[in-house]
Order: C-alpha cells, then sequence, then structure tokens
C-alpha cells in the first residue's frame, strides 16, 4: 500500500467510526425523530447519526463525572487520579493561582515577577482554567489581561536562517521588545505598550438570505516604553486556552498523528494538514509540536515553562533566563533583581513547582457530554460529518502509555483535532510565520468543552484572538482547507445551522 493510500485509508477510518458502523442509521427511535426533523428543514432523512455510548465521556475513564452547571466546570481533576494524585494536583492549583511578586521580597518562594509581564499568575489569564477574552475598550479603559500580542521579525542574516531552518527558534523576536508585548512592569520600569484594537464590519450572506455580520480586528500598540519597533515587525494576538484535556492530548502516540498528516495533499481531498516540528528543550532535538495555536510546545510541561517566562518573567530549568522576555535594548529590565537564588542552577520557579504545576495542567478534566442524545444534536451530528468538519477536528482517539499516570493511559477519547496545521485561509492569517506554520496555517483547535465556554469563562468569544462571538461566527471565519466546510454550512437552513451549533455546543 503506498503512502497516499495509507493516508487516505486512515482519513476514510475515523470518518468511518464517527459516521458509519452503526453511528449513522435510521433505527431506534431517537433517529426516528432526527429523521423527520431533518426532512422538516429540508435536510436528507438518510444521513441521521445515532449516539456512541463512549462519547458520553469525551476523556474516557479519566472524564471527570462532576456537574456542569457552574464555573468550576473545568478546573476539576481526573477521574481516576487517586488520593496521592489528588493531593499533588492541589499543590499544582496552589501555584496556578499563586500571584507573583517583584525581587527583592521578603517572600523568596513567590519573587522574581517581571521586571516586564503580561500577568500576576497563571489563573489571572485561565480564569477558572478557561480560556481567555479580547479586551472590551483600549488602553486605559481597560487593560488587557488574558490576551496579549505576539512579536517577531523576519530573518536577516544566514545564522538566523540556519536558527529557523533547524527548528532551534520558531521566531525571531523584535530586536527591541522580544518575542511578546508586554503591557505590566514592575516598580521603577516601564511597560512595553499597550495593544490597540480595531474592529470593522463584516456582512456575509448566507444561504438563506440571513446576513451574519463579522468583525474584523486591527492591531497597533500604543504608548509604546522603549522606542520604536522595527518597521517589518509582525504582530499575532493570542488569547489564552482553555486547559482541559492536556494530558490525554499529550498521551496521543506521536506516530497516531503523524499518520494523517498529508501535507501534499496526496488524496486530493483539499486537506493538507501538517505535523509541527517544534525543538524539545526536555530531550534536546527535534520533536512533534502540540500545544499552542500553531503548535509550537512539545509538551504541556514545556509549554508551562514557556508561559512563565514569557508571561510573567520567572525563570525555570528549562527557560533559565530571570528577565524573562527583555532583549539586550533594556539594559535596565536586564540588570535588576531577581528571583534565581543563588544562581540560575535555582531559577525563581524550582523544578518542584514546575512539576507541579505541570501534573495540575495535565489532570484539568473533560467535562461529560450534555445533552449528546437529543434529536436536534444528532442531526447536527450528521451535518457535521457530512460537510467535512471531521475530517479535521477528528472525533476520536486512542491514548498511548503516560508514565506515571495509567488514568490517562489506553483511554478512547473525542477531542475533536487532529493536532496537525491546516491553512485557514486570508481570513484568519495572522502573516507570522512561526516554526514550520505559515502565517495562515493554525493547528486545529480541540473543541471539547467549547459549549461551556460561557458557563465556565462569561462569553463566547472564539478563535486565536477572540473575534468571534459565537460558535456560528467562528465557523464563517473559516476558509483555505475549510472553505468547502464553511460554504456548505452557510448554505444549510436555519434548522440545520442551529442543530449543527447545538451538536457542537454539546462537546
Amino acid at each position: 500500500m503506498t503512502g497516499s493510500n495509507v493516508r487516505r485509508t486512515n482519513r476514510r477510518d475515523r470518518c468511518r467510526r464517527f459516521t458509519c458502523g452503526g453511528m449513522l442509521a435510521l433505527a431506534g427511535t431517537a433517529s426516528l425523530s432526527v429523521a423527520a426533523l431533518a426532512v422538516a428543514a429540508g435536510g436528507d432523512s438518510s444521513r441521521v447519526a445515532v449516539l456512541d455510548a463512549r462519547e458520553l465521556k469525551p476523556g474516557g475513564e479519566a472524564t471527570t463525572p462532576g456537574s456542569t452547571d457552574h464555573r468550576d466546570a473545568f478546573s476539576r481533576f481526573s477521574n481516576g487520579i487517586g488520593l496521592d494524585g489528588e493531593a499533588r494536583f492541589k499543590l499544582g492549583n496552589a501555584i496556578f493561582r499563586k500571584l507573583w511578586v517583584s525581587s527583592p521580597s521578603s517572600t523568596k518562594s513567590s519573587d522574581g515577577l517581571g521586571p516586564l509581564y503580561n500577568a500576576r499568575g497563571c489563573q489571572n489569564c485561565h480564569l477558572k482554567d478557561g480560556r481567555g477574552r479580547p479586551p472590551q475598550a483600549d488602553w486605559p479603559e481597560e487593560t488587557a489581561v488574558s490576551m496579549f500580542l505576539r512579536l517577531s521579525v523576519p530573518p536577516t542574516s544566514e545564522e538566523e536562517r540556519r536558527l529557523l531552518a533547524e527548528h532551534r527558534a520558531a521566531t525571531l523576536p523584535e530586536p527591541t521588545y522580544g518575542g511578546q508585548l508586554q503591557n505590566f512592569s514592575v516598580q521603577g520600569h516601564a511597560a512595553e505598550g499597550q495593544m490597540t484594537i480595531a474592529y470593522t464590519d463584516h456582512p456575509v450572506k448566507l444561504g438563506d438570505g440571513t446576513v451574519v455580520t463579522l468583525r474584523r480586528p486591527g492591531y497597533g500598540v500604543s504608548n509604546l516604553g522603549y522606542g520604536p519597533m522595527r518597521a517589518d515587525v509582525m504582530m499575532s494576538p493570542r488569547v489564552a486556552p482553555q486547559m482541559i484535556g492536556l494530558g490525554l492530548l499529550e498521551a496521543i502516540p506521536e506516530a497516531a498523528i503523524r499518520a494523517a498528516a498529508d501535507p501534499d495533499d496526496r488524496d486530493g481531498d483539499g486537506i493538507s494538514g501538517r505535523a509541527s516540528e517544534v525543538w524539545s528543550r526536555e530531550l534536546g532535538r527535534v520533536t512533534l509540536g502540540r500545544f499552542g495555536f500553531k503548535a509550537g510546545n512539545p509538551s504541556v510541561r514545556q509549554q508551562s515553562a514557556d508561559a512563565f517566562n514569557g508571561d510573567m518573567g520567572l525563570s525555570t530549568s528549562l527557560f533559565p533566563r530571570p528577565s524573562g522576555d527583555c532583549t539586550s535594548a533594556q539594559s535596565t529590565c536586564l540588570s535588576a533583581p531577581n528571583g534565581n537564588s543563588p544562581s540560575e542552577t535555582d531559577p525563581e520557579v524550582s523544578d518542584q513547582l514546575l512539576d507541579l504545576v505541570t501534573f495540575y495542567a495535565r489532570n484539568l478534566a473533560v467535562p461529560q457530554r450534555r445533552g449528546a442524545n437529543t434529536p436536534e444534536v444528532l442531526a447536527g451530528k450528521a451535518s457535521f460529518a457530512a460537510l467535512g468538519c471531521a475530517t479535521c477536528h477528528t472525533p476520536m482517539h486512542m491514548t498511548g502509555d503516560m508514565p506515571g499516570q495509567p488514568h490517562l493511559s489506553g483511554q478512547t477519547i473525542w477531542p475533536y483535532t487532529d493536532l496537525l496545521l491546516h491553512d485557514m485561509g486570508e481570513g484568519l492569517a495572522d502573516g507570522r510565520p512561526e516554526g514550520v506554520a505559515s502565517g495562515s496555517e493554525w493547528r486545529t483547535s480541540p473543541l471539547w468543552g467549547i459549549g461551556l465556554t460561557e458557563t465556565v469563562s462569561g462569553h463566547t468569544y472564539f478563535l486565536h484572538d477572540g473575534r468571534a462571538r459565537s460558535i456560528e461566527e467562528a465557523i464563517l471565519w473559516h476558509g483555505g482547507e475549510a472553505q468547502a466546510a464553511r460554504d456548505g454550512y452557510a448554505n444549510l437552513s436555519k434548522a440545520e445551522r442551529a442543530a449543527l451549533v447545538a451538536f457542537v455546543n454539546s462537546l
């Protein structure tokens, strides 16, 4: 069997597991009700889904049995974690919620913040372990906390090109302001600046004549604290993502993720997912990227250490610089007191603390499905598959062995992602390459828990920059490889669109 045939088979098998083999049928009372709904809406009654009972536990046996009707729905520990695991989880949660202070301080275990930073604690951005949002107004009316701007510049030397080619660096920082704009600073230092956002309306007419008004954002910076940026700076916004299920995503075997990649679209289906290749600071080599909107980090531990350093200016053994993202142009920042004691072999966030936060992040449990067997949701599930959404938002995976965490190992999970990079078109493009990801490529975001965003986070802002104010707006921003699926959605009837959105909200 050729490589392209293997990829084609893998993709068809994924679709078959989701839509066939007993999952699309006109069998049983629920299915007949869905058929009636589909006909009433002008849909295809031959395409009706039934529920696989395993879907009720998206995180497999690690799914939390806790209720989902309040703000702590994302903050529970994995089922089966055990008493020792529960104790470690609670310690990790305490560190995740900790507010760090600047050095020098009498609180030696909590000092080292900044000098430049975006938040004083992990929980500030990932409030209730949910997703962040864009500010409702520009500074000084509101200061962004759970959203910031990434910064980078194109290479100008052979050495810089070599670093990028070898994946030793995913981007090149802006020479003065570094890899992200930090809008807070400790006393005696100037903040780098403030992000500005200007939205313009972008009306979209659907097949039935309904007009949905999207908002197209434009980004800038005001109140620069250290002079002008380089003229060719590239900026890309990021909201803090939700935290659930990270350990399960990390447990999906690398080979399984790579097997679904089809970078040259050899099967001709218009979908050409690519694996992200990133440098692992833990392994000292290139490996698969899984985490972040462009899959820029390979593990939960490295992602956590990266956030400590970039977002809070805190050193770890993986990112040992105590000045965080400060650059050589910010000499006062580099020479400021820090919390390393007595040297970089004893960083501001010790390995013990980093390991506890990593354990916590790996074990934030996925909640149970809600209303998964209603006629409307099952009709939406059928449309989701028929339109091709499940080609990238792969419903089901099997986890491999997670050393020391048997409750995450060997699980059938339903995250709705392939963890691959896809070209999403010009509408969502940020024009800023990151690693192997181009300026229009993004990792497929997991969909599990998305319907609880309003309950947990108090809003319904989606995508990497929160521009979408609803699930429907997020779908309509899809382009590139997802254009056909997006156009298919736009041509559904009102009832069929509502059913598909209801299905997504049930995940």
